[in-house]
């Protein structure tokens, strides 16, 4: 089989995520990155414009990140971690508490985004159950998405992916998102179903909502639907698997919040894209339901490679470099060059909405098709945009900038023009 390269061997052997394996074009064999760029087998490069699906945010390679990873290496590479501890899982269990909003307590560690919503969904159920109280209704967003595993697709909105699995998720009631113009209609909705007295949880991705198309919408709405839950005792899930480290100008989306969640699930950047991992945490209260001397009331859940050490270490390295001056210097200066872009672009006529939070830019293209994640504009995009080394990766008819943060300026500006191109495809 020697005699095979690399795409051959790739097609006899793997399944590749999202993918429809008959029709898709064979992958890009990438062998290096650096910064911003992935490098190909060939030598061609590409500007890495969505942090290879949301999770780099420091660059590919960055020496700091990959050097600490190998001195836990040789140190301590894995340990079981129910009965043990290790350094690195308690040093940055402290450092997210302290950079989190102020009512959170505990961290329940896993391996990604989706696991770390299954956590946050038990966790919520398990509260009430433990004290003998049954709410079983679980409020979300449509459009909105919580990742692959059953408990955070049962959470997602009517995502067309889902529909083979319809018949086996239990029963959440999605509400509107509050975008702009539907702000009323999400209020009513939520105040419709807390006044049921049975809801448990809502979990929401704050002010961006990435799968669903980069769907925005304002703090102050957010504020109000979790004033609202919160006065009827409802536990509050931010998912910031994909807002969380500086994707909205704030460490984390909730920042803009003046309420706080109860509950927030990270991931994607929290590695600084090196490793999987994931976090769960929650408020004390919340914790104190499961400390009992019964042990049925203890959270029944782990992995194997819960709080992995490797990964520790490079979350650890990766908030070092987060909260240097330069890092957060590169975060503004990219949220200027989106703004200068967008206002560049907004009364485009191909464009219906051109909008931003923080680093994250998306451009909603007109389309006969109308907004869907299976649109076609969506391939037709993808391979334009990867002929000419960028890698963007449309949601359908949006296209969304989320770069990692040592992009430099010449590289966001070629993202840019080739943006531009593509409103001249037919």
């Amino acid at each position: 089989m020697d005699h095979l390269t690399s795409i051959e061997k790739d097609a006899r052997y793997i399944w590749h995520p999202y993918t429809q394996m008959k029709t898709a074009a064979p992958p890009l064999p990438i062998v290096r990155g650096e910064g911003a760029l992935l490098i190909a087998e060939d030598g061609k490069t590409y500007i890495d414009a969505v942090s290879s699906w949301w999770v780099n945010l420091h660059g590919h390679g960055h020496p700091y990140i990959a050097e600490r990873i190998a001195t836990q290496a040789r140190t301590l590479e894995q340990v079981i971690f129910a009965g043990f501890t290790h350094p690195p899982a308690v040093e940055l269990a402290e450092r997210l508490l302290q950079i989190l909003p102020s009512n959170q307590a505990k961290v329940f560690y896993s391996d990604n985004g989706s696991t770390a919503v299954e956590v946050a969904l038990k966790i919520a159920i398990q509260f009430f159950h433990n004290q003998g109280i049954i709410k079983k209704t679980i409020i979300a967003f449509e459009h909105g998405y919580h990742g692959d595993t059953f408990g955070a697709m049962s959470a997602s909105g009517d995502l067309s992916f889902n529909i083979a699995f319809q018949d086996y998720l239990f029963q959440v009631k999605h509400i509107p998102p509050p975008l702009p113009g539907q702000e009323e209609a999400s209020l009513q909705a939520m105040n419709k179903i807390l006044g049921e007295n049975e809801v448990c949880a809502f979990i929401f991705e704050p002010l961006v909502m990435g799968a669903g198309g980069m769907l925005m919408y304002a703090p102050e709405m957010l504020d109000q639907l979790i004033k609202m839950a919160h006065y009827q005792g409802v536990i509050c899930i931010a998912d910031e698997v994909m807002t969380g480290f500086g994707r909205t100008g704030k460490l984390f989306a909730s920042h803009y919040l003046h309420e706080k969640p109860d509950i927030f699930c990270l991931s994607k950047g929290l590695t600084g894209g090196f490793l999987p991992m994931s976090v769960t945490t929650c408020t004390q209260a919340i914790f104190d339901a499961f400390w009992s001397d019964d042990k049925y009331k203890a959270l029944f859940h782990g992995h194997s490679y819960t709080a992995n050490p490797l990964g520790c270490a490079a979350a650890l390295a990766s908030l070092d470099l987060l909260e240097q001056e330069d890092c957060q210097q590169d975060i503004h200066e990219i949220i200027q060059q989106h703004q200068g872009f967008k206002e560049k672009l907004a009364r485009h006529p191909k464009i219906i909405e051109i909008r931003q939070t923080g680093t994250i830019l998306a451009i909603e293209f007109k389309t006969s098709e109308g907004t869907s994640y299976f649109n076609n504009l969506r391939d037709q995009f993808y391979a334009f945009f990867i002929e000419r080394g960028v890698l963007l990766r449309p949601l359908g008819n949006v296209i969304y900038i989320l770069p990692p943060y040592c992009i430099r300026e010449e590289q966001l500006n070629k993202i840019y023009s080739v943006i531009e191109e593509a409103l001249f495809i037919p």
